[in-house]
């Protein structure tokens, strides 16, 4: 898991396995099972650090050069523009304002600190 390095949204992060994979169907049981419960840990992290309603997960491996198994869990905040919401969310990826690394790096030390058990 990391926070995503082109993101100028505070909590989005990416989640992708430990092996190389291309697509949902070809994890083991076991690793779809611990994608769920990552899946939720990090909402439940999400919550408490940064505040958000809900999290979105997306998952597409569509992007040149990221075509590989990965998924996007992002913070929907309560006060998220209406034209960042749903899939126009990406425009957060888009926008040329990345946060920076020192930022992101806080925000992976405050998520392992609210991390469920």
């Amino acid at each position: 898991m990391a926070h995503d390095f082109n993101s100028s949204l505070e909590g989005w992060l990416i989640l992708a396995p430990l092996r190389h994979v291309h697509a949902l169907d070809e994890l083991t049981a076991d690793e779809a099972l611990a994608l769920g419960d990552l899946l939720r840990k990090a909402s439940v992290a999400l919550k408490s650090v940064t505040g958000c309603e809900k999290t979105y997960v997306m998952l597409l491996a569509e992007a040149e050069g990221f075509a590989h198994l990965h998924v996007h869990v992002v913070p929907r905040m309560p006060d998220q523009p209406d034209d960042r919401r749903g899939p126009d969310v990406f425009g957060y990826l888009k926008d040329g304002h990345p946060l920076p690394p020192e930022r992101r790096d806080q925000i992976a030390e405050d998520l392992l600190v609210a991390w469920p058990a």
